[in-house]
């Protein structure tokens, strides 16, 4: 035994050595001695080992560290039974503080015990619950279940099937305390296996409703309490009721705890369950509402929150409600929700002027969620509510936050209603609201300002005639507003609401200041020079210089242009665009009192927005030049040449589309009409098309192939704004398709340019369009081809009557340049209204079934595009058509049909939605409502897909080797994919479960396949944290796999570059899951961490990921177009 004692000391002074490798070998050697069955350590050497192994948790050497956890982790492993026979006596202990914490230690057990030891606990605890020896145990052990069930909820779902019969038996035993346990078990179970759960909602539903009334020692009368209410109107009832709630207060009465208990399960219930939000309204809204009398402020409270989370779970609805086929059915939530409203304010309306302010709050908080939900539903009520809002804002006695909610609260009725509805009550309202706006403490200065900023609009609605006068009130907004405004010394977020609300005063009321106006507005002068202030400022100054009552500015006019000139320069962005924006307006309604000066200070910053690193500035500035060619055309003669070098850059810029182009193309169109010198027709095409001109001859084309759009697009603007010239110009581009010495790049924007200026204008006067273009198919320069057969297209579309019969006869008689001619007309078919098509959809329609069989798969494409988009001039006659051909033709006319319905699908409302149930992805994707409905039959099928098919694997003999062939993988990633747009807009339809097990399957499957399911899995970590946790030990497998994968050390470079490409993603999907709340309770993520940890490459990979999702905090997703 000295022997012993004498190499462990040994040992434990290695373990203190300041060389690493001697600590580690010392530990290492420790461990293997003490798991040998003869060493038996004494009290005081069992001290130092311990003592010694703790210290080592710090050590700064990481490998020691990693070799004290995983011992000190196997010790304790070890006596994990050992602990669990020392705790379960102890939940019989005669003293409840010593339960509890038996029950606690248990929770700790449970989340790093192993499955045997688990179900010995939880056989245990049934077993007590089942011979319920005394209803104190029994007590303690359902607690004891709750507490396991909230710690490791993916373990205790298998036992629900046992354990709820006997929960809902003890729920019926007349024990107060007993039943408030019962009910915050179900809460956990219901929060922590919702799957399990699940077959058990109704009961668990139905016991909830009949407990949360539950209130033997008081008796509430309804007829009694609608009788008391009319009395209040005339005798002060408030004393009466104060005193019955005296007369029935039972020290020992705690059936508010089980009420309490029940609304805490429902409101869980109601915010894991979204599928039975049809039923909450039937059956649980009603009683949740007849609850609101509840005496009990605590429990009051809960069912507050509890009908707060129902409306919370409606809200999503709406973004689809109209889109959907259910529009107009009875039972869709919002109509049920909307049909309850009355009930709501007659059960809360009376509560708004009760004494106690925790009711009040709850009452605040839950109208606004209704008016946030449903926008306009208080309409009929108002009258009701005024009386408790305007109480609740002059009671003395009212706390700060009880202000600040009650303004809140006023806020959102505001903006939620229309203006008409408030009339009546303003008189009441303004007053209690003003003295807010003087009241000490800023939050609620703050929140009566932006009140006042509302009230204002709803007092004189400037989009409509109204009848109210609002003069009466001006004094006192104005005045409660101006002393806010003149302050310095106050709140930076006061200082901003009051020149916001002071601006909207000036904007709606600036009629009725009259001598008041001109020193208010030299305030804004004063605020505009504030650098904390000037962005507020120009925002109320925009809004001033754009109201219809024509404020006079002039007496700021003057000063402020040239500060605001000087805001170009600043680097705010936002500062620049809301000048833009303020310079605009100014421009737009004020031009007279402009000087020529003002202006030009405006225009020299102008060139250095103007630019292609911003284009969204670039947009708005260009927009205020186009102002200012149309309203103040004298000033155009100044504007530098650097402004229309900047402009013509732009044009010729890759990066040019959407608003900034269609900004400078009415930008050249007002500039064109203002015939300023150097700036005509001719000057702007020379400008526009040069650098196509000066390329060389047989040189590539040198700029972007967006830029030759754009340029062709300004062309045809142009055109248009000067008609005499365009037949000139459109001659001119032909003579230079034909002339052979053109190069590629005037051949280009020719083409272009014609097919813009063909779309808007009759060419047929070109007699000889036709055969330049068809000329030009034959051209050795693609892009010169694509861009005849666009302006085939385009100049079609423009005149259906001349040319579609020759574009038509021209595809039947051309086999060689039928893909480009197709092309032509699908442009035709995207860019003409249906009316004008009609006349020809069957001629179409017929010589596209004549191509849809082609072996070219280009050319099939462009068929079904045309197909699809053809569909839609005349869906219910059309779509039956393509349907008959799924089930006739070969497989390329097939194939060929089914991606035309694809290009049935846009995100705009169509008259084809009806008719459209199919191609599963794009609906998903761009309109989800089409198959919400269709999930329960089309989901069995849609995972059958993601099944790897033995059948279409195949080896294929490349020499001397062999390769594999899956031929079913193409479907497989387009299932998956699939599942992925699913989980972004129908994921309350789906059962995650079963959607789970899919997902962990492809986790093992082929490289692409294995891409998409990390991506999958990190975004499900985010939706639904709850049933990742509960599959974590099936998840993590495959991703520790890929992880720790090596790659053979002859391998490619590209296998090496796939493999880090795969582990990134892996480690993403990681990094995802260690994100959920209480991830680090489960031993397998534990595990797995400290071995990323353990591994130098893993861990810096982590870390790249870290820092990557740091500076990128959006969730990673995928393309789905």
């Amino acid at each position: 035994m000295t022997n012993v004692s004498y190499h462990i000391s040994n040992l434990l002074e290695k373990m203190t050595s300041t060389d690493k490798d001697f600590r580690f070998m010392a530990t290492n050697d420790l461990m293997m001695e003490l798991q040998k069955d003869s060493i038996k350590l004494d009290e005081d050497s069992e001290k130092k080992v311990v003592k010694m192994l703790l210290k080592l948790l710090e050590d700064k050497n990481g490998e020691v560290q990693n070799l004290a956890v995983k011992w000190l982790g196997g010790m304790l492993y070890t006596f994990h039974s050992s602990i669990l026979n020392c705790l379960l006596p102890q939940l019989t202990s005669p003293r409840l503080a010593v339960r509890k914490r038996a029950i606690i230690a248990l929770g700790y057990l449970v989340l790093t015990c192993n499955g045997n030891i688990f179900s010995e606990l939880m056989e245990h605890l049934l077993a007590e619950l089942k011979r319920n020896e005394s209803t104190s145990t029994t007590r303690t052990y359902i607690q004891c279940i709750a507490g396991i069930s909230r710690q490791a909820g993916h373990r205790t779902g298998e036992y629900l099937e046992k354990i709820i019969p006997l929960v809902v038996r003890y729920c019926n035993v007349e024990d107060d305390e007993l039943r408030e346990y019962c009910f915050q078990a179900f809460e956990s179970f219901v929060r922590r296996c919702p799957k399990e759960i699940g077959p058990h909602i109704p009961s668990v539903m139905g016991l909830c409703l009949k407990y949360i009334t539950y209130d033997p020692n008081y008796n509430y009368d309804n007829e009694e309490e609608e009788e008391e209410e009319e009395m209040m109107e005339t005798e002060n009832g408030e004393d009466e009721e104060q005193e019955s709630d005296d007369e029935y207060s039972d020290d020992d009465d705690i059936s508010w705890k089980v009420r309490r208990s029940a609304a805490k399960c429902l409101e869980a219930i109601v915010g894991t369950r979204h599928d039975l939000l049809q039923d909450f309204y039937k059956t649980l809204s009603p009683v949740l509402i007849g609850r609101f009398k509840e005496r009990e402020e605590n429990v009051k409270a809960d069912i507050f929150f509890a009908y707060i989370s129902l409306l919370k779970q409606t809200q999503p609805i709406q973004s689809w409600l109209h889109a959907s086929d259910a529009g107009g059915k009875e039972e869709i939530p919002l109509t049920m929700l909307q049909n309850q409203v009355p009930n709501i304010v007659k059960a809360l309306h009376k509560q708004l002027k009760e004494k106690s302010i925790k009711s009040r709050q709850g009452c605040f908080s839950l109208l606004t969620e209704l008016a946030n939900v449903l926008p306009g539903c208080l309409a009929d009520h108002i009258s009701a509510l005024m009386p408790g809002i305007i109480f609740s804002l002059a009671d003395k006695s009212s706390s700060s936050n009880m202000r600040i909610d009650t303004l809140s609260f006023l806020h959102v009725l505001l903006c939620n209603h229309q203006p008409e509805v408030f009339h009546p009550h303003i008189k009441a309202l303004l007053p209690p609201v003003v003295t807010c706006i003087g009241d000490p403490f800023y939050k609620i200065t703050s929140e009566a300002l932006l009140v006042t900023q509302q009230l204002v609009k709803v007092i004189r609605p400037l989009d409509k005639s109204c009848a109210f006068d609002a003069k009466p009130y001006v004094k006192d907004l104005f005045s409660g507003t101006l002393k806010r405004l003149k302050a310095a010394d106050i709140d930076q977020e006061v200082k901003e609401r009051a020149i916001s609300c002071m601006g909207q005063i000036v904007c709606n009321l600036g009629d009725h200041l009259s001598g008041d106006l001109p020193p208010t507005l030299k305030i804004f002068l004063e605020r505009l020079k504030n650098e904390i202030t000037r962005l507020t400022t120009v925002k109320a100054l925009t809004l001033i210089a754009s109201s219809p009552l024509k404020i006079d500015l002039r007496p700021i006019l003057g000063e402020g242009f040239p500060i605001l000139a000087s805001f170009l320069r600043k680097n705010q962005r936002a500062l620049k665009l809301s000048t833009l924006t303020a310079l605009d307006i100014l421009i737009k309604n004020y031009s007279d009192s402009l000087k020529p000066a003002m202006v030009e200070s405006v225009l020299t910053e102008l060139p250095a927005l103007i630019s292609e690193n911003d284009l969204h500035v670039s947009q708005v500035a260009i927009v205020f030049l186009t102002t200012l060619a149309k309203v103040y055309p004298s000033s155009l003669s100044k504007i530098s040449g650097s402004v229309l070098s900047e402009l013509f850059q732009l044009v010729h810029s890759p990066l040019l589309q959407g608003g900034a182009l269609n900004a400078i193309i009415d930008f050249f169109q007002a500039l064109v009409i203002t015939k300023t010198a150097n700036m005509g027709y001719a000057e702007l095409m020379k400008q526009l098309t040069s650098p196509m001109y000066s390329s060389p001859g047989g040189a590539s084309v040198t700029l972007h192939k967006q830029a030759y759009y754009s340029v062709a697009k300004c062309v045809a603007a142009l055109s248009s704004a000067c008609p005499k010239e365009a037949s000139r110009v459109a001659s001119q581009f032909i003579q230079d398709v034909k002339n052979p010495k053109s190069s590629a790049a005037v051949k280009m924007l020719a083409f272009l340019s014609l097919a813009e200026m063909g779309r808007t204008m009759n060419l047929s006067a070109q007699k000889e369009l036709k055969t330049v273009i068809l000329e030009a198919f034959a051209s050795p320069s693609e892009e010169v081809k694509s861009a005849a057969s666009y302006a085939l297209g385009n100049i079609s579309a423009g005149n259906l009557k001349e040319y579609l019969p020759f574009m038509l006869k021209e595809i039947g008689s051309q086999p060689k340049r039928q893909y480009l001619l197709l092309h032509s007309l699908k442009e035709v078919i995207s860019s003409s209204p249906a009316d004008g098509l009609k006349p020809y959809v069957e001629d179409i329609w017929a010589l596209l079934f004549n191509h849809c069989e082609c072996t070219e798969e280009g050319t099939r494409n462009v068929v079904a595009e045309c197909l699809g988009k053809l569909a839609l001039v005349n869906p219910s006659q059309l779509l039956p058509r393509l349907k008959k051909q799924l089930s006739s033709g070969s497989p390329h006319a097939r194939s060929t049909v089914v991606t035309a319905i694809k290009f049935t699908i846009s995100d705009q409302p169509q008259p084809i939605d009806l008719l459209l149930k199919a191609m599963f992805n794009s609906a998903a994707h761009n309109k989800p409502s089409l198959i919400r409905d269709m999930l329960n039959t089309v989901l069995p099928h849609l995972y059958n897909e993601t099944k790897i098919r033995r059948e279409l694997i195949r080896e294929v003999e490349m020499g001397p080797f062999k390769h594999t062939v899956d031929d079913g993988l193409d479907v497989r990633k387009a299932a998956f994919e699939c599942m992925y747009s699913l989980l972004e807009s129908c994921l309350d339809r789906l059962d995650i479960y079963e959607y789970l097990n899919h997902v962990e399957d492809g986790l093992k499957d082929h490289y692409d396949i294995r891409m998409l399911t990390f991506i999958m899995l990190a975004r499900l970590s985010t939706l639904c944290p709850n049933a990742v946790l509960q599959r974590l030990e099936r998840l993590i497998e495959p991703l520790r796999a890929t992880c720790s994968t090596k790659v053979k050390a002859g391998s490619v470079k590209q296998e090496f570059e796939k493999q880090d490409e795969l582990k990134r993603s892996a480690m993403r999907a990681v990094a995802a899951l260690l994100t959920i709340p209480e991830v680090e309770k489960s031993p397998v993520m534990a595990e797995f961490s400290s071995q990323i940890r353990a591994n130098p490459e893993m861990a810096s990979l982590y870390e790249s990921i870290q820092k990557d999702s740091a500076s990128l905090p959006t969730t990673e997703s995928m393309d789905m177009n």
